[in-house]
């Protein structure tokens, strides 16, 4: 009887998934010299993990989404917290303190964007500097089957990023770099407007200097057949500084 009832008690818990994990890890990996506060952010306002958290120079923290979920994760820097989580950083800020809550983060600021199990079942994902930079990143894949190639940008564009889009901390010292979009607004470096679609929407000199550092990264809007990924029933390590080049 006592076997029944463990079998029993085991399928119960298979069925609520108590203690069984499902749809995709994430594990979150931090190799930058300095604490990274990484945010997450589901679309339509969900979130995982709280929405953000620190992680620390080495450490390494997964974090499991299902099936379905889609979203970004992208890397603050220079944050200040209470211990209630009040604060905010000085890239990459969302306006929730440390706990983004569904908030997505303030460009410039590095992103891994992913859909998992989207389009017949396949994860696609990416590394997208067209909100900007700040931190370099990358995404690699495990026990998935397709193209599953790692996507990111290793490079430090802080220390390339033009005078005109360079954003620079308290100490003068440049912390991130804007996209053209995000400094200058106009409908050639958004794609919007006219702009609107491929046809119209070509590499510019500064998306040029971002791909350039990082040919696996969007580098503007329309930037998919050398940076969209898709992989399927994979689980996904987003390092931050993976060459520990920061």
């Amino acid at each position: 009887m006592a076997l029944k009832a463990l079998v029993a008690a085991l399928a119960m818990a298979l069925l609520l998934g108590c203690g069984v994990v499902s749809g995709t890890v994430f594990t979150l990996v931090n190799r930058c010299s300095e604490t990274i506060w990484p945010g997450l952010a589901g679309n339509g306002g969900t979130s995982l993990a709280g929405g953000g958290f620190a992680l620390s120079t080495g450490q390494s923290v997964p974090v499991n989404a299902p099936t379905g979920w889609s979203g970004r994760f992208w890397g603050r820097t220079g944050c200040a917290f209470s211990a209630s989580g009040v604060g905010s950083c000085a890239t990459g800020n969302c306006v929730h303190g440390l706990k983004c809550a569904g908030s997505t983060g303030e460009p410039p600021a590095t992103l891994a964007e992913f859909t998992i199990g989207g389009d017949a079942g396949k994860d696609f994902y990416d590394v997208s500097l067209v909100d900007g930079y700040n931190v370099p990143l990358s995404i690699r894949a495990a026990g998935g089957t397709g193209d599953c190639r790692t996507a990111g940008c290793s490079s430090d564009l802080r220390s390339s990023c033009p005078a005109e889009l360079s954003v620079k901390g308290s100490d003068g010292r440049v912390i991130a770099c804007r996209s053209a979009c995000n400094a200058f607004g106009s409908a050639e470096y958004c794609c919007t407007g006219d702009h609107g679609n491929p046809q119209t929407c070509s590499p510019n000199k500064y998306s040029q200097i971002f791909k350039a550092a990082c040919p696996t990264a969007y580098s503007y809007a329309y930037d998919d057949a050398s940076s969209l990924v898709t992989c399927t029933h994979a689980d996904y390590t987003i390092t931050f500084c993976p060459s520990a080049a920061c």
